[in-house]
């Protein structure tokens, strides 16, 4: 290779290796600017997290006093860090509520160059669903399921007595509700980023339906194995109590059938986009069917073995036609 071509190829090199080097540095940039709203996210509400802990507290609170349990429905801490981990908890989840929206508006703006006109029109709708969706299926999960929860954990409580002198064999052991802070808390989160997650589902498949990736007809089929995943779903993400396990199930299943619906629309308008657009044509389908059903015809009346039929023959003369003239047989003369 000489010196010039070798410079050549250098130079090629260098060209194709620049833009990804832009799309590196445009990744980074926006990178530091999500985790550093994530971080001030984080200081805002590692500053207030008492209310915070306060208003997460409330299923509990309300659980008890419904229970008649007018006394102090405060938590308490096992171990001296404790209250230090619930402040950073709540920190970290505040932070991320916060911050979500700028994270996806750095994505957005990330991404979106690399996309065309369409393909804008079509991503930025799931893009806006998505945290709505995510934050409907928290608030489901906060405002209804969690007082459920509470309310059925708090019923193997019992009141106790005091033994006395002459009460040995009458005495009941009580049991009493003295919740650790971190424990309830991880509890409470748990649900709710598992029913916030499990609402992205019809966001998630109508987005692979409109990609092409999946199908209403296809997820129809499945159904009987998405029954059995979403059951195995509800028992790995929810506590061991029948109440919140039914719950997820119903909600989920409601969302996947919600989800085939939303596909199957989607299905429709893109065939009825790719008809406005000539790609469908239903005189030429329909021509198509009766070209086809023409040659089949076609092709019954040439069968040999009609042809040698008596039947076939007695009809053929009836109508005129005797068939190909054969050289053997003498001509007629005038």
């Amino acid at each position: 290779m000489s010196a010039a071509q070798q410079d050549t190829t250098n130079d090629e090199i260098e060209d194709s290796s620049a833009p990804l080097i832009e799309h590196l540095a445009e990744l980074r940039t926006r990178l530091i600017h999500s985790v550093g709203a994530f971080i001030v996210g984080m200081v805002i509400c590692f500053t207030v997290w008492n209310p915070i802990f306060n208003f997460l507290t409330e299923p509990l609170c309300s659980a008890m006093s419904a229970r008649g349990e007018t006394g102090d429905c405060g938590l308490i801490l096992i171990k001296l860090q404790e209250g230090f981990f619930v402040a950073i908890s709540i920190s970290l989840l505040g932070g991320l509520v916060l911050s979500f929206p700028y994270i996806s508006y750095q994505m957005w703006r990330f991404v979106a160059p690399g996309l065309y006109r369409s393909e804008k029109n079509a991503f930025l709708p799931f893009l806006v669903s998505s945290p709505a969706m995510f934050f409907l299926g928290a608030a489901f999960a906060f405002y209804v399921v969690t007082p459920l929860a509470f309310d059925f954990f708090l019923g193997f409580q019992q009141p106790g007595s005091v033994l006395g002198d002459g009460d040995s064999d009458n005495g009941i052991a009580g049991i009493a509700f003295q919740g650790s802070a971190q424990e309830y808390l991880s509890l409470t989160i748990k649900f709710i980023v598992a029913f916030g997650l499990c609402f992205q589902l019809p966001v998630l498949l109508t987005l692979m339906g409109k990609a092409g990736l999946v199908s209403a007809e296809g997820l129809g089929n499945v159904r009987k194995y998405a029954v059995v995943a979403i059951l195995v779903l509800a028992a790995l993400v929810t506590p061991p109590d029948v109440i919140t396990q039914v719950i997820l199930f119903v909600v989920v299943y409601g969302l996947y059938e919600i989800s085939i619906f939303l596909v199957r629309r989607v299905e429709t308008k893109r065939e009825e986009r790719l008809r406005a657009e000539g790609y469908y044509d239903d005189e030429d389908e329909s021509d198509d069917e009766a070209e086809a059903e023409a040659d089949a015809g076609l092709a019954d009346a040439e069968d040999p073995l009609l042809k040698e039929d008596p039947l076939m023959k007695e009809f053929d003369a009836a109508e005129g036609d005797t068939g190909p003239e054969d050289p053997n047989a003498p001509k007629k003369t005038d």
